[in-house]
């Protein structure tokens, strides 16, 4: 490249925003940021990370995800365009491992989402209710004689869990073998001296992970891993990296994401106690509504990077092959030229056409899980501790919000109540013999294969 052509490229990478999506101050300032950007470059360069492109205004987001020069392809051989998936700046994970059907383009992303497809539908989804509602009961009753809970260690980071390893096909006593590192990998920074001892509890939630994979190649028995070893790539079979690559998308969308928007949720309505009741009481009216609007305002997967794969102009940017592009879902969803009152929370906002779950092909997979899990805990803490009152005091936040806008504890206090059945222990087993008998984790289509018989 001449020095010209330099020139000429620095001159487009126009307007300059200092962003840094792992700063603190981003998390701590992210208001003030967001309406910086919106208000004065709702597309701007950011020399950080390598630099690359911000969008965070809500047209600007929306073009770009759907833009069809636009990749989520991660080349991790190098051997296509060299593209680096949707991480900026590239993940810490294994090398030679994407990120599942995330980082995958047209053809390949249609065919193995195909396969994941009757697993998580809505259909397949309510089928799993009665066994949500028997986690959260069981994990609320270890601590409703005691008055005090920690809502993320005690109760949301418990039941996504259980939940996850159920439709995967894993043991669900092994919970606590992916608990920790699935939420301590995305908050323990490289740096931090906790790093090693996280480092170890991934390796091991990895080598179980792949015993669990090779056993049910083995010896088949229902759920995600089978869909995942069954699911084929370009017509053929899943490579095992890949499939490694798609379990991890799983398990990290299923554990942390669900996990912070009910913290945030839980906390929010502590310190709003007159709309913890109003909510409570008009639930029917308001669950959905309510649901839609803790999404929105609390992101809790605040954005994703893609590369631009061919020359193209986007809301009057000039995008060039190979650019990098941040799309701040977190920033779209509080664009005033979309969402009225943007920063405040309105359990009765109509017309939430938020960004949360991403937008186009690759919009989360993991969704109705996601809300359903969500309000199933919920409601269960509005009717069995309706007065709880979190402790800000003791309440940690994850440092930043670059991967996931989660939390580390939410302790809170309420009036003590009665067990209703059995401790959480206890509740696994009995759990896991109706899995095995009622083939729960089978995909929707065979549910409904053995009801035409």
């Amino acid at each position: 490249m001449s020095v010209n052509d330099v020139a000429t490229d620095e001159a487009r990478k126009k307007p300059n925003f200092s962003f840094d999506r792992f700063a603190p101050e981003y998390r701590d300032q992210f208001v003030a940021t967001t309406e910086s950007m919106q208000e004065q470059c709702p597309i701007a360069w950011t020399d950080t990370h390598d630099g690359h492109w911000v969008a965070a205004g809500n047209r600007e987001v929306f073009e770009l995800a759907r833009c069809p020069h636009i990749s989520n392809d991660h080349d991790t051989a190098g051997v296509r365009r060299g593209y680096k998936g949707i991480s900026i700046p590239k993940a810490p994970r294994a090398s030679g491992v994407r990120g599942g059907i995330l980082e995958m383009d047209e053809p390949e992303h249609r065919e193995v989402r195909s396969a994941l497809n009757p697993y998580l539908s809505p259909a397949a989804v309510a089928r799993w209710i009665p066994f949500i509602d028997e986690i959260v009961r069981a994990a609320i009753d270890e601590k409703i004689e005691s008055g005090r809970i920690d809502f993320v260690d005690e109760l949301a980071n418990i039941v996504p869990a259980v939940l996850t390893l159920g439709m995967l096909g894993i043991p669900l006593v092994n919970w606590t073998i992916y608990n920790e590192p699935a939420h301590a990998s995305v908050y323990t920074p490289p740096d931090s001296p906790e790093y090693p001892r996280v480092a170890e509890m991934h390796r091991t939630m990895g080598i179980d992970l792949l015993q669990n994979l090779f056993e049910i190649r083995e010896n088949p028995r229902p759920g995600l891993i089978d869909a995942i070893n069954n699911a084929t790539m370009n017509g053929e079979p899943l490579p095992d990296m890949e499939m490694l690559g798609m379990l991890g998308l799983l398990i990290g969308g299923g554990f942390d994401t669900t996990t912070a928007l009910t913290a945030h949720a839980l906390e929010w309505l502590s310190e709003n106690p007159d709309q913890r009741e109003t909510l409570s009481r008009d639930r029917d009216e308001l669950l959905d509504s309510a649901t839609e609007e803790f999404l929105r305002y609390y992101t809790p997967a605040p954005g994703d990077g893609r590369t631009i794969a061919e020359d193209c102009e986007v809301v009057g940017t000039e995008f060039k092959e190979g650019d990098r592009v941040w799309l701040s879902w977190a920033m779209a969803n509080r664009d005033p030229a979309v969402f009225d009152d943007p920063n405040e929370v309105i359990l009765d906002r109509r017309r939430n056409r938020h960004y949360s779950f991403g937008l186009g092909v690759h919009r989360c997979i993991g969704s109705n899980v996601a809300r359903t899990v969500f309000k199933r805990m919920l409601l269960a803490v509005l009717d069995r501790m309706p007065d709880y009152r979190c402790d800000p005091e003791t309440t940690v936040h994850y440092d930043t919000i670059g991967v996931i806008q989660g939390m580390r504890h939410l302790p809170a206090t309420f009036t003590p109540g009665p067990r209703l059945g059995l401790g959480l222990d206890e509740t696994l087993v009995k759990l896991q013999k109706i899995c095995d008998e009622e083939q729960l984790a089978a995909p929707v289509t065979a549910h409904r294969d053995a009801g035409t018989q």
